[in-house]
């Protein structure tokens, strides 16, 4: 089973970027949609994008629309998420999967504070 590490996450200030990745091992991402969520803490998991197989087509949680963009390429069978304008509220661990699958990745750390 094609199972997913997340790579990126950083300490960085209000108003820094990072580009978050994920890359399948085990299997390719073929024709799957992929979601990136996030857990803060104390919180539970929440969606916060996905993107077609195509990479064509993408929609954005209204909380960072504008300001986060996933993408994908299937040749490296890597997802991305770039992050800007980042705020403490973005603080959290973000997961990527398979829309509906319920076993998860370790996930990776991102931690906005100045």
């Amino acid at each position: 089973q094609v199972q997913f590490v997340e790579s990126g996450g950083d300490l960085v200030l209000p108003g820094g970027s990072l580009r978050l990745s994920c890359v399948a091992s085990g299997g390719a991402l073929g024709m799957h949609y992929m979601n990136w969520y996030r857990q803060a803490p104390g919180k539970q998991r929440e969606f916060v994008a996905t993107i077609d197989w195509t990479g064509t087509t993408t929609s954005h949680a209204d909380s960072v629309k504008g300001r986060f963009t996933i993408s994908r390429d299937n040749a490296k069978n890597t997802v991305y998420l770039q992050m800007n304008s980042l705020r403490p509220e973005d603080t959290a661990v973000y997961y990527c999967n398979i829309p509906g699958r319920t076993s998860w990745g370790q996930g990776t750390q991102v931690t906005v504070s100045s």
